[in-house]
């Protein structure tokens, strides 16, 4: 019914550059570890209809993707 997780498309963003860094020379070991800095929400609204809950206004308001 909810998501909330790292944005794909920026993740593999970020790991191109981390290989081409090393394909540049640069060694593995030597790259610092890096997190996530874009989240998405994604929110089925069919499920929680089918669970038969009612979601806040706020919440639906802030969801990056609602499915209908």
């Amino acid at each position: 019914m909810l998501s909330y997780s790292a944005d794909i498309a920026s993740v593999y963003r970020q790991s191109a550059i981390f290989l081409d860094k090393i394909f540049k020379g640069r060694k593995p070991a030597e790259l610092p570890v890096e997190m996530p800095t874009k989240f998405i929400l994604v929110i089925n609204l069919k499920t929680a209809k089918a669970l038969g809950i009612t979601l806040p206004p706020a919440l639906l308001s802030r969801a990056d993707d609602l499915i209908e």
